[in-house]
């Protein structure tokens, strides 16, 4: 025993070595503007307003038998770490660090750390409470370099290992939605082998694979190979919220997340494609207008339903996880695809989640109607997207600039200053100037230590159909819509690149319904503007296929408001003449959260049976 303590503590000692690599290379960022005032207002209003205390209290008494409450402290706890690693705020460190040492004192002597009666454990959530249990623990020791939580996270798997696994109750036949929230527990469970070497975590990582493609199984491999589309991959359940229901959005992810974890240790190709083959149908078949997905937290074919109005439309927690993979797969595979997905996800579902005062993130925001206040779960004064969505909040920063070998990836527009080390301890700042994306111009000052070679690579966005890039005023060419666009060069302090990305404001059209999209941004009326009935059917003029967009002033609760020519009603005797209506940028859009308040993002498109249905008045 002692033997496998020194082994465990040297090896975590090992590991924290490219993390530390890590932390110098990224070693300061601070967003400003809009964007960073979010991040920083969710982080003091909703992270470090939480009672925390409330969050350990079901681990200290072990009487549950179904309900999720073990869920919550390792949900806030991780945006909680991950707000700290952006801001270092020593008062925030210390609620932190009070809150593992409540947390590690309801530990019992066999290991286990959760809510539920020794009688009903492995039952309902009990495996994804502790799964989240032993993320916040790792991230913690990461942070801390504290032994004492690694260790306790090992013990809690060790001691699963005891209820499941070769000769014991099958993983993917406990918990809900076909295994899935259990063996979602495959992410630390590679996070733990990744510390500590040892090989028992990678066979039982390997085990949980296996074990999806058994009969009682969610078959995340066999079904992706098949190209089976994610809402389709079992029969439509007759209980929504049970075992039977395979297209549970949340965790599938969650699944894959850590299915990328075995990827990166194994090296095994099929793991990655299933992952990507996986993502590229949430991409055409689910994720909407504004970067998100579900219905009632499942997949549903959303993509092509998202006109239809749909209870409880885009959960925060899929928003989140959603963001999540997208940014493993980039820093895995460096393909702006992903980014793209993630900065469409930010500006529209993610922000729209937040109430304006940032005391509440909504469970759910849909594409019209209202956002409102999610219920308290489990008798708690809490519910999943308010513990979840803060994590999503902190993964801005960690977005915004990837560093890798000699090549600096900025993927986030936003103003923002970044401290980086390159190899041989080079230093640089990277300084954005930018209203982006109010406006279309992103000025980034390259100030490096003393003149030195690197990459810059600029991500390029799919949806800008016009783009130019200069350095020193000196014009670039070869920008490719849809990559990153690389600048190798020596760089001198001062020196200057000022991409030009094209906001043109452009309209969807899908189901004889319209939408506007400006950029990434995703535009919305909203009745606290009084210029008519958001839900009147209308047609809105273009020319050329863009709309002419005019910046109003007319707003004091919107980041962006426009007003639109649009032909409205059904009537088309008299004044035929467009009126300007106007519309905000969808987060703003209802961020009052009074029901009394309206807004909505597709409008129905008036039909004119003299033209062909889909072409414009």
């Amino acid at each position: 025993m002692k033997k496998n303590h020194f082994v465990r503590n040297i090896s975590f000692l090992l590991f924290c070595i490219p993390f530390i690599v890590w932390g110098q290379t990224l070693q300061h960022i601070e967003l400003s503007g809009y964007l960073g005032r979010s991040v920083d207002n969710c982080i003091e209003h909703r992270v470090k307003a939480q009672d925390v205390d409330h969050l350990v209290e079901p681990f200290r008494h072990k009487e549950e038998t179904s309900r999720w409450q073990s869920e919550f402290w390792g949900k806030w706890v991780q945006g909680a770490i991950a707000s700290y690693r952006y801001n270092k705020d020593p008062e925030l460190y210390k609620i932190i660090s009070e809150s593992v040492e409540s947390l590690l004192k309801t530990q019992l002597p066999n290991g286990y750390i959760g809510n539920y009666s020794e009688a009903a454990q492995l039952q309902q959530w009990d495996v994804w409470g502790r799964k989240y249990t032993a993320l916040g623990l790792i991230a913690y020791a990461d942070l801390s370099g504290d032994k004492k939580a690694l260790d306790a996270a090992c013990r809690m798997i060790d001691h699963l290992m005891t209820q499941v696994g070769p000769g014991k109750v099958n993983i993917v036949t406990t918990g809900n939605y076909i295994g899935m929230a259990s063996s979602s527990i495959l992410e630390p469970v590679m996070y733990l082998y990744n510390r500590t070497k040892e090989e028992k975590y990678l066979n039982f990582a390997q085990y949980i694979v296996a074990q999806w493609e058994t009969p009682e199984g969610p078959q995340l491999i066999s079904k992706a190979i098949a190209d089976v589309p994610v809402s389709q991959r079992f029969p439509h359940p007759k209980i929504w919220f049970s075992r039977e229901n395979g297209q549970k959005a949340y965790e599938m992810m969650s699944c894959y997340e850590g299915l990328l974890e075995l990827y990166k240790v194994t090296k095994n190709p099929l793991y990655l494609s299933v992952v990507e083959k996986t993502v590229n149908h949430i991409i055409n078949e689910e994720i909407n207008i504004a970067g998100s997905g579900s219905a009632f937290e499942c997949w549903y074919g959303g993509n092509n339903r998202q006109t239809i109005p749909t209870y409880h439309m885009m959960e925060t927690c899929v928003t989140f996880t959603w963001m999540q993979i997208c940014n493993r797969l980039l820093e895995l595979t460096g393909n702006s695809l992903y980014a793209d997905q993630i900065e469409k996800t930010i500006y529209n579902a993610l922000l729209a989640s937040m109430k304006s005062d940032a005391s509440q993130i909504a469970k759910y925001s849909p594409l019209e109607g209202w956002r409102h206040e999610g219920e308290e779960q489990c008798g708690m004064h809490i519910n999943c997207c308010n513990a979840n969505g803060p994590r999503a909040f902190a993964l801005i920063p960690a977005f915004a600039y990837q560093v890798k070998d000699d090549a600096v990836r900025v993927n986030l527009y936003a103003p923002s200053t970044v401290d980086i080390q390159l190899a041989n301890k080079r230093k640089v700042q990277l300084r954005q100037q930018t209203d982006y994306p109010v406006k279309d111009q992103i000025a980034i000052e390259v100030n490096p230590e003393k003149a030195t070679e690197f990459s810059l690579l600029l991500r390029i966005p799919a949806w800008s159909r016009q783009v130019s890039v200069a350095v020193n005023g000196e014009a670039q060419t070869g920008c490719l819509q849809g990559s990153y666009y690389t600048l190798r060069r020596k760089w001198n302090p001062g020196d200057q690149v000022v991409l030009t990305l094209d906001l043109r404001a452009h309209v969807v059209e899908l189901n004889q319904a319209q939408a506007i999209v400006r950029g990434p941004i995703v535009l919305a009326r909203d009745s606290r503007f009084g210029d008519g009935d958001v839900d009147e059917a209308s047609v809105i003029v273009q020319k050329e296929g863009y709309v002419d967009l005019q910046p109003s002033a007319a707003s004091d609760f919107a980041w962006m408001a426009f007003t639109v020519p649009m032909v409205l009603g059904t009537d088309l005797e008299g004044n035929r003449d467009p009126k300007p209506i106007h519309f905000c940028d969808f987060a703003s859009a209802g961020n009052t959260w009074n029901k009394a308040e309206r807004y909505r993002v597709w409008l129905p498109k008036t039909l004119n049976v003299m033209h062909s249905p889909y072409k414009p008045y």
